[in-house]
């Protein structure tokens, strides 16, 4: 095919959209709350427009950068194992919160490995399948040493503890193996496997069942477990078509937990409206269409590869972050890409986009 001569500008555009709209959510969301226990209502934009603008920049180089440099072992493979040194090293840290997920240098400048752990997953992914599509049958040489990275990656994200990134990390590596041939009785025999643990872990540990129970019947605890559901419900319920206005709502005052990251997008429906939720919608269809055109356009299997990986993994994290809104799945911590308040997502999710512009060069 022709070579392009720019990147695609429509896929630019929605990106830079998401991230401009990001910022003014996440000002909306927790200026009460930053005035509140930092003395400023800017800190929490603050930071986002720093990471930001360091993604902005991450994303142009990225872009100017020639994606087929990382289709080499040399880079590969160390890329692997410094992301699997990091995700260990939180665990000779301090734990903030009972949880091992942050690396922190001061107070300003905080590093989630997790993030990381996905697009070096999909890079991994990309690498190996591409020339492994005719020998998807032979487990033993394709498909487990496919799947041991995945594996080590999720095993150190679940011991953090973060069930939802895990789960983003399974479904990222799941996806990417079928499109690379992998029979569906393999993933019936993940699932098989899979499903013991799953249970024991939602079920068995006592601060993930409580939000299971919450999610099957958050009335029968409205002031405790069943707290942050109702409030997110009574988020969007109250946004109607037009939303109460930007900087008006009113769930955000200490009711909504979380507001500028986990439930940011209920945040965005009373304030928006359903109009600003189905914008917000519109914009990750958007893009995931021009994501995956990318993909199927192009010739090179590692480029396609990479362009479904970093496409499939924003669109997951979409799905799972709205559906938690609006009470159509279990409480998890995923950030809404490019929107949720967070440094490391929204950093790591620019730099990913630019590998996947650069990729668009090469397509008509």
């Amino acid at each position: 095919m022709a070579k392009r001569v720019g990147v695609d500008k429509w896929l630019f555009g929605i990106v830079l959209l998401l991230t401009l709209f990001g910022l003014v959510s996440v000002f909306s969301a927790s200026a009460v709350m930053a005035k509140e226990r930092y003395g400023s209502p800017y800190t929490f934009m603050v930071k986002q427009a720093v990471w930001g603008l360091f993604g902005m920049i991450a994303l142009v180089i990225l872009m100017r950068t020639n994606y087929r440099r990382y289709n080499n072992p040399r880079v590969v493979l160390p890329v692997v194992a410094v992301t699997a040194l990091t995700l260990m090293g939180v665990f000779l840290l301090h734990d903030s919160h009972n949880t091992h997920r942050w690396i922190r240098f001061g107070s300003f400048f905080t590093f989630q490995p997790s993030e990381i752990a996905k697009p070096v997953l999909v890079l991994f992914l990309a690498w190996f399948l591409q020339t492994r599509m005719q020998a998807m049958e032979d487990w033993r040489n394709t498909i487990l040493p496919a799947a041991i990275p995945s594996l080590f990656f999720i095993a150190l994200i679940l011991k953090e503890p973060d069930l939802g990134t895990a789960l983003v990390c399974a479904a990222v590596t799941g996806l990417m193996l079928y499109l690379a041939g992998a029979q569906v009785r393999y993933f019936a025999i993940a699932c098989a496997l899979a499903a013991p643990v799953l249970y024991w872990m939602l079920f068995h540990v006592a601060w993930r069942r409580a939000p299971m129970l919450a999610f099957i019947n958050p009335d029968a605890d409205p002031r405790g477990t069943g707290f942050h559901i109702l409030q997110s419900l009574i988020a969007v319920g109250t946004g109607g078509v037009f939303g109460r206005g930007l900087m008006e709502g009113v769930q955000k005052l200490f009711f909504l937990p979380e507001p500028h990251t986990d439930f940011i997008f209920a945040n965005i429906c009373e304030e928006l409206g359903l109009v600003g939720a189905l914008l917000v919608v519109a914009l990750f269809v958007a893009l995931g269409y021009r994501g995956l055109r990318a993909a199927i356009l192009s010739t090179d299997p590692f480029a396609r590869f990479l362009a479904f990986g970093i496409t499939a993994t924003i669109l997951i994290q979409a799905f799972f972050n709205i559906s938690v809104v609006l009470a159509l799945l279990p409480t998890k911590g995923i950030p809404l890409p490019f929107i949720s308040s967070g440094g490391t997502s929204l950093f790591i999710t620019l730099a990913s986009m630019g590998v996947l512009l650069n990729i668009t060069r090469e397509i008509d």
